[in-house]
């Protein structure tokens, strides 16, 4: 019977070649425009119908990859991507995920593979124990924070009201969820996807510094329990997307204690900041929290997929989502199959890769490096507020600044109309020049332009670029 490889002699080769090739991308990613020129349906129509028949060398589809697909690649890799938030990687993560593949692990139970479960309860208990958690906080890594969060309001909605589990909706009072109006999106999917409704979910009004109102959001749920609506969950966000604006979390943990609802907290962002003992004020209040959420893909240079759910609540995530089959069922004595704490049954390796950046790179590595970015994005904002043609419109938070161009009419008065216009014209010839990529949020009706600074290679000649090309 022919095998599907007969010898690792042509795999040998062509990693060799491969590995260059990353290693001189990484080398000269800076070379490259950041965004893509390329229009839709470029990239496809170079590509035949079918599928080969007889199959072709690894060189030539190497050379395919050159030839065909970097041109239509946006390099989140380059150091000056400034964008959304970078899902950076880094070099000791790239092997780890070459790894990762030729292990080719699933670790749905114990059984099916004990050192993915047991990398993964390692490495979420020095990843903890690193950005200054508190202790005997159960963690899983899943792929977003998207589906962490997901996995979160699910859980709050068991701890609310078990009932469901059981008789669904019909059986459950009117359920409400609050997250800020600049919460991200996947709060709002997330409690659609289960059953909460566009009415299910109460948008909290921000203050000035865009961080969630803690009067408001007191007056809402008193609003809805008088209306006879059961509050849920809260949502609270520590780096919001469009501004890294911090919401009050011990504020907001005194009323989830107060209405014995579900807090969770989505760290995505800005939680790898704690990584530096100076930035632990992120975490007042932590301790109330049911629920955490982040992503090590966003500034911890693990490149993505990583995304890690902590909760101290694992008895109640488990009891929403287990379901065991028999053929899954073992007599063996391990207390934590993953299978049991979400939707998905498979479950990556993805351990492995924090592992490595862990041990390769070392804390006080991984600390310099965020330091130097936020120490960047002051730089950045102190510059800009120099001219007189450039506002920020919002505090700069961590390592992410936003501003706008202003224009100002005969009386010396801001004309937002013609503001705007020469921020979009700003943002798109920043783009254009393709040395680097910005991206834009509106705050208070005002547009901004945002820069996000987290690349691991980012140095300040990169951000330099935007004050250069505005």
């Amino acid at each position: 019977m022919p095998k599907l490889d007969p010898t690792s002699d042509e795999f040998r080769a062509a990693g060799h070649k491969l590995i260059d090739w990353i290693g001189d991308y990484l080398d000269g990613v800076d070379r490259y425009d950041v965004l893509s020129r390329v229009q839709p349906g470029d990239i496809e129509k170079q590509f035949p119908a079918a599928p080969s028949v007889d199959g072709r060398p690894y060189d030539a589809l190497l050379a395919e990859v050159d030839a065909k697909i970097i041109p239509g690649v946006t390099h989140w890799n380059h150091p000056a991507f400034f964008a959304y938030f970078s899902i950076t990687g880094s070099q000791a993560g790239i092997l780890a995920e070459l790894l990762t593949a030729a292990l080719n692990l699933n670790g749905m139970i114990w059984r099916t593979s004990p050192s993915l479960t047991e990398l993964e309860t390692v490495t979420l208990r020095w990843l903890r124990d690193a950005l200054g958690l508190p202790s005997g906080l159960f963690g899983i890594i899943n792929d977003t924070a998207s589906i962490n969060s997901f996995l979160a309001l699910a859980a709050a909605r068991e701890y609310v009201a078990p009932e469901i589990r059981t008789r669904g909706f019909a059986a459950a009072p009117p359920l409400r969820v609050y997250c800020s109006e600049h919460a991200h999106s996947s709060i709002e999917k997330g409690a659609l996807a289960l059953g909460f409704g566009i009415d299910g979910v109460v948008k909290i009004a921000g203050d000035d510094r865009f961080a969630m109102s803690v009067d408001a959001l007191e007056e809402a749920i008193a609003r809805d329990r008088a209306a006879g609506k059961v509050p849920c969950a809260i949502s609270a966000t520590v780096g919001t997307t469009s501004s890294a604006a911090i919401d009050p979390v011990k504020r907001i943990a005194e009323i989830a204690r107060r209405e014995n609802v579900w807090l969770h907290v989505d760290a995505a962002y800005a939680g790898p900041a704690t990584i530096c003992p100076e930035f632990r004020w992120l975490w007042e209040g932590i301790e109330a929290a049911d629920s955490i959420v982040i992503n090590p893909h966003k500034w911890l240079f693990t490149p993505i997929d990583c995304s890690v759910l902590y909760t101290r609540k694992p008895d109640v995530l488990r009891e929403t989502f287990s379901l065991v089959p028999e053929y899954l069922k073992t007599t063996d004595s391990a207390e934590v199959n993953f299978m049991d704490y979400g939707l998905q049954l498979g479950h990556r390796f993805r351990a492995l890769k924090l592992w490595y950046l862990f041990e390769h790179y070392g804390i006080e590595r991984l600390q310099k490096v965020i330091r130097q970015h936020i120490a960047d994005a002051a730089r950045l904002a102190a510059e800009l507020q120099k001219r007189d043609d450039v506002e920020l419109i919002a505090p700069q938070s961590l390592s992410v600044v936003v501003f706008r161009k202003i224009v100002r009419s005969s009386n010396n008065e801001i004309d937002e109309a013609a503001s705007e216009r020469a921020s979009v014209e700003a943002l798109e010839r920043m783009n254009a020049s393709g040395r680097l990529f910005v991206s834009h949020t509106r705050l208070r009706g005002r547009y901004g332009i945002r820069v996000a600074i987290g690349n691991g290679a980012t140095e300040w000649e990169h951000v330099a670029r935007v004050l250069e090309y505005l």
